[in-house]
């Protein structure tokens, strides 16, 4: 799940004040946090106070920090997809097996994945 390897994550997001076309565009266009810039992403507001983010970089705490930069507290997070690999209507604790199919796909897209020795990696500077 390394950033250079692309891997897309989604989250539905909550936060404490009302989302603007400029809080948006901002976490589109990376937010300095860490002594760098997070790479751009995917944004959307989908109510007054939420948003989903779609991100490749794989930073720790990187939508909460991303948030705190820009005046705004996370009150809930939930990922809802990891590369293919969707939630859907999953009850909180509970678990499933992968589909034959869902394994194929995940096996093709880390086929050339690479691991790192640097969890910053992505940061542009």
């Amino acid at each position: 799940m390394r950033a250079g390897n692309q891997h897309e994550k989604e989250y539905i997001v909550s936060v404490d004040n009302p989302v603007t076309n400029e809080f948006v565009e901002k976490m589109k266009n990376g937010v300095r946090i860490q002594g760098g810039v997070t790479k751009n992403c995917f944004v959307k507001q989908i109510g007054p106070k939420l948003f989903k983010i779609v991100l490749t970089q794989g930073l720790n705490r990187q939508i909460r920090r991303m948030c705190e930069a820009l005046g705004y507290n996370v009150v809930s997070l939930k990922r809802t997809r990891i590369m293919n690999m969707t939630l859907g209507n999953l009850p909180l604790g509970k678990w499933r097996f992968f589909t034959p199919d869902e394994i194929e796909t995940i096996n093709l897209m880390l086929k050339n994945s690479r691991k790192t020795a640097d969890g910053a990696e992505g940061m542009d500077e």
